[in-house]
């Protein structure tokens, strides 16, 4: 408890230094969102109008500490291109996002893992130039060749799978937005089953571009462990190459693995717009583009916040399983 204390206690200073860097960088870059579109408004009088509406004509440092102050009471305000408060937005796009980014890391960590240890404890040397050659071309194919490809396959030739959306035409009143959870929560497998034939194919399309990166460090690791003085006595015990392998080697071999997964999962949150596009899935990879091109400040800043607690949540987890992986963590505290 001391330990996971430690870490929320800087949550705040986290949070306040996303949001006044998100909010300088934005207002670093000449122009606004009200210049960007003066030259539709024929009247000068009424683009000033709206620029005090939003308090755009104000000295920065006073635009900042309003932006603090509505941020402290929990107010990110509205968006400047569709009138939607930010709270609604992010209710409505950060779910789909996280469950995305979840489903994908579990398929890469299962598929990269998987190969990596095949990799190593295969004797056949077939198998380990295969698997080799395919994380390899794993992480050199692009995102959006990939879903195109499986799109084409799956959802155009062999007609298995929907090549976009969330769900099907179904009647869906959301409680949290994250689809696994409602539908669990009301006992609707129907939403269920339609929403795993939609995620599928974005949630593929991620796992095989980043299960290379996790098989690759995964060979690494359990290369460097194998050869380790602990192991080599393991082994001169008798134990068995699985119980070595697996209890002595493999766990050791977690912890950079956990690492590099939690950076993904990172990632995955704000860099998902490949994947929201080709499948057309709304998410906060689009949100925060659009917003970008928008110059919608709100959106930005608060997508930026968004991402960022969870982001510092991800952490948190990642930094609880070095815990429960590594019980010299445990013992030098």
């Amino acid at each position: 408890m001391r330990f996971v204390l430690n870490r929320l206690l800087w949550l705040p200073v986290v949070m306040w230094a996303v949001a006044t860097l998100t909010f300088l960088a934005l207002r670093i870059v000449p122009g606004n969102p009200i210049e960007s579109v003066a030259n539709q408004i024929l009247d000068p009088q009424q683009v000033e109008r709206v620029q005090a509406l939003w308090g755009l004509d104000r000295p920065i440092w006073e635009q900042y500490g309003l932006f603090m102050g509505d941020l402290l009471r929990g107010d990110l305000g509205v968006s400047m291109s569709s009138g939607i408060s930010l709270t609604r937005l992010m209710f409505e796009r950060m779910p789909p996002t996280i469950e995305l980014a979840a489903l994908a890391l579990a398929g890469s960590t299962l598929l990269g893992v998987t190969a990596g240890v095949i990799s190593v404890i295969s004797r056949n040397a077939l198998v380990e130039y295969a698997v080799r050659f395919l994380t390899t071309l794993s992480v050199s194919v692009p995102l959006f060749w990939v879903g195109t490809l499986l799109i084409l396959v799956f959802a155009v030739e062999l007609g298995w799978l929907p090549p976009g959306g969330r769900f099907g035409r179904i009647t869906y009143e959301p409680i949290t937005n994250f689809i696994i959870i409602d539908s669990l929560l009301t006992g609707n497998w129907e939403l269920l089953g339609s929403y795993l034939r939609h995620i599928t194919l974005p949630a593929l399309s991620i796992s095989l571009t980043s299960a290379g990166f996790a098989a690759r460090l995964t060979r690494s690791s359990m290369l460097e462990i194998l050869s380790a003085n602990y192991v080599q006595t393991a082994r001169a015990k008798g134990l068995s190459n699985g119980r070595v392998t697996w209890v002595h080697a493999f766990r050791n071999a977690l912890l950079p693995i956990i690492t590099l997964q939690g950076l993904l999962f990172g990632t995955l949150l704000g860099g998902a717009v490949i994947t929201e596009v080709v499948f057309t899935m709304p998410g906060m990879g689009r949100t925060l583009l659009d917003g970008v091109l928008k110059r919608d400040y709100p959106v930005v800043q608060g997508a930026a916040i968004y991402i960022a607690l969870v982001y510092v949540l991800v952490n948190l987890v990642v930094d609880l399983l070095y815990y429960a992986a590594d019980p010299r963590l445990r013992n030098a505290r």
